[in-house]
């Protein structure tokens, strides 16, 4: 068997895990797997942990890694499972040395994980493919520097800190040049980016120089965004630059001024809803995604509803809906037990969201039946428009070209015609 690494979670683990595999490729590690757990929600522990298990029983004879988020933050529980040789934390995943000879050795701990609020730098890393053929993740910064009330990521990625632009531009013309037509930049609180470089410079001085500076890019990306700091070179970039992709996801989490108080997000209901009809009027292909919580602590049947209300006033039809969660650690699970929403509760809510995002996303796809749509071709016969819309293929198109498709609306799913 030669090395594995099984992702969970976020494109940003998707990226570091190609960090991973390179550094597996330049060690003498051998039947070795590795899982870069997320600790976003209980279940993603879950899930992490039970395959975790699943793969022990199936293959005792290799060596078994964790690393990721949950690691990270509770890497007592996964060095407690039968079967796991190493734990190693966020910072240590990606640095070659830590896959030396003596990885595995009888004297060495089992738990290699530093403090990650001690890292204050990001070290560069440049890949130059990706498992993902279809388009590749560029990590521009990590850690967080906000306090949410019901967010345990800080705690697994630490203080916020960017890449610099240089970097960010040599691993895009490196990606550009073999091949891939479509660059996602990923990180965990984007729009903090560049608050800890010299000069400051904001997300949209970034994403304008590196649009710049790679210009053979067709398609780019951005993975997730917060309202309440998009400055004005990027807010320029989303209604002219049409290199930049008409979809964005943002950072939402409710729709309540009241929960969002709770949550200590920093953004209103309606600085959300006036950035979306901003945007719209001035660019109305771009559609919008967002996170959404179900149920956090003290949420009303009037609070849920407003919420609701915003989702379909903005029109999100790629909702990420997350039933609340309790963290160990966050200061939501403070909030006393008579204040939790019951979990059924939560479960109803969240199934509401999904419906109408489901209804959103059928209109927005019948309103593009029968146009040509420009498409990145994930498979042999999926494909991915420029509002990040799925249609199956008829034709065969080499995955990661770009293609431009008649499409139709027909048994509740866009087809090329």
């Amino acid at each position: 068997m030669s090395n594995e690494v099984i992702t969970f979670g976020c494109r940003l683990n998707s990226f570091e895990s190609e960090i991973i595999s390179q550094n597996l490729e330049s060690s003498n590690i051998n039947n070795a797997v590795i899982f870069n757990t997320c600790s976003v929600t209980k279940e993603a522990e879950r899930q992490a942990k039970q395959a975790i298990r699943k793969y022990i029983r199936e293959n005792p004879e290799n060596k078994v890694i964790i690393t990721g988020c949950a690691a990270q933050i509770d890497p007592t529980s996964y060095q407690n499972i039968d079967g796991v040789d190493k734990v190693i934390g966020n910072e240590e995943k990606l640095n070659p040395e830590t896959y030396s000879n003596n990885l595995f050795s009888t004297d060495s701990e089992k738990i290699l994980v530093n403090d990650i609020m001690s890292v204050k730098e990001n070290a560069p890393h440049l890949i130059s493919s990706m498992q993902e053929k279809a388009r590749a993740f560029i990590q521009v910064q990590n850690g967080c520097n906000h306090r949410c009330t019901f967010c345990i990521i800080p705690y697994g990625r630490g203080n916020s800190r960017s890449v610099s632009i240089g970097d960010i531009v040599k691993q895009g013309n490196l990606l550009v040049e073999n091949g891939y037509n479509e660059i996602v930049l990923t990180a965990v609180d984007m729009t903090s980016y560049g608050e800890d470089l010299p000069g400051n410079p904001t997300l949209g001085d970034m994403v304008k120089r590196f649009l710049n500076l790679v210009p053979k890019l067709q398609r780019l990306r951005l993975s997730s965004i917060d309202v309440a700091e998009i400055d004005d070179v990027l807010l320029d970039l989303i209604i002219n630059e049409k290199r930049l992709m008409p979809h964005l996801h943002l950072s939402l989490q409710a729709g309540d001024d009241m929960v969002l108080k709770r949550m200590k997000r920093r953004h209103t209901r309606q600085q959300a809803i006036d950035f979306c009809k901003k945007v719209k009027s001035h660019r109305p292909d771009v559609i919008f995604g967002a996170d959404i919580i179900a149920g956090f602590p003290t949420e009303t049947d009037e609070m849920f509803e407003n919420s609701l209300k915003m989702v379909e006033e903005i029109s999100i039809p790629h909702l990420h809906v997350f039933p609340y969660s309790k963290r160990e650690g966050t200061p939501a699970e403070k909030i006393p037990e008579n204040k939790q929403v019951p979990k059924q509760i939560r479960k109803d809510r969240a199934a509401k969201y999904r419906n109408l995002a489901s209804k959103q996303l059928e209109e927005l796809q019948k309103s593009i039946s029968g146009t040509t749509q420009k498409i990145v071709i994930e498979s042999n016969n999926i494909g991915r428009t420029e509002q990040f819309l799925q249609i199956q293929l008829n034709n065969k198109y080499p995955i990661g070209s770009v293609a431009e498709c008649y499409v139709t609306y027909e048994g509740g799913k866009l087809v090329e015609a």
